[in-house]
């Protein structure tokens, strides 16, 4: 059976700490791979300015492009609208029914699961990988899901330091990769931004 694991974001723009946890995850848990899904419309965002999804999916594409294991997914861009995980999930199921799903995220992003859409489902459809820092207590998981924790080097990158940082001509190096950089460069992404 193959194991797949699913690290969903607005990857506004994706840094090194997303790339870390999500090649710690994939090595950790030995799962065949990691899918970095790029949100379409996301809904824990309404309100507040969000690149546009091309635009997303391409910096996540290129941050991924030369690392064995990590893959830019545009699943949730292609079904257009609000990108819920239970409807991720569920047609990662049916493209895979023979894939064991590992859902990826934060330890604050678990604490709120029970706010998330049909979260039920989720439980139903993935098993939880709780990702926590060196020297962080244990993260309580939810009632009834199957979940196991993951230890990653702690990271205090941004995505919205990231974006203040090229409004504000400051650099990038070492906090994207270089292909990132190039990016958000050609598209000239943020720069509007103060």
């Amino acid at each position: 059976m193959k194991r797949l694991g699913v690290f969903g974001g607005t990857f506004d723009p994706p840094h090194v700490g997303h790339l870390v946890t999500a090649i710690n995850v994939l090595h950790e848990l030995r799962l065949d791979r990691v899918l970095l899904v790029v949100a379409n419309d996301p809904w824990q965002k309404a309100g507040l300015p969000v690149s546009p999804a091309l635009d997303r999916l391409a910096m996540v594409e290129a941050a991924v492009a030369d690392v064995a294991g990590l893959e830019a997914s545009s699943i949730e861009i292609d079904r257009g609208g609000p990108s819920y995980t239970a409807e991720t999930l569920a047609e990662l199921h049916l493209r895979e029914p023979d894939a064991e799903l590992h859902l990826i995220m934060g330890s604050d992003a678990a604490h709120l699961l029970h706010t998330w859409e049909r979260a039920d489902e989720l439980r139903d459809l993935a098993a939880l990988v709780v990702v926590n820092r060196p020297g962080a207590p244990a993260t309580a998981v939810p009632q009834g899901w199957k979940a196991q924790q993951v230890e990653v080097p702690r990271l205090e990158v941004s995505s919205t330091d990231l974006r203040a940082r090229v409004a504000d001509g400051r650099p990038l190096k070492w906090l994207v990769t270089e292909p990132v950089i190039h990016v958000i460069s050609d598209r000239r992404l943020y720069a509007e931004r103060r």
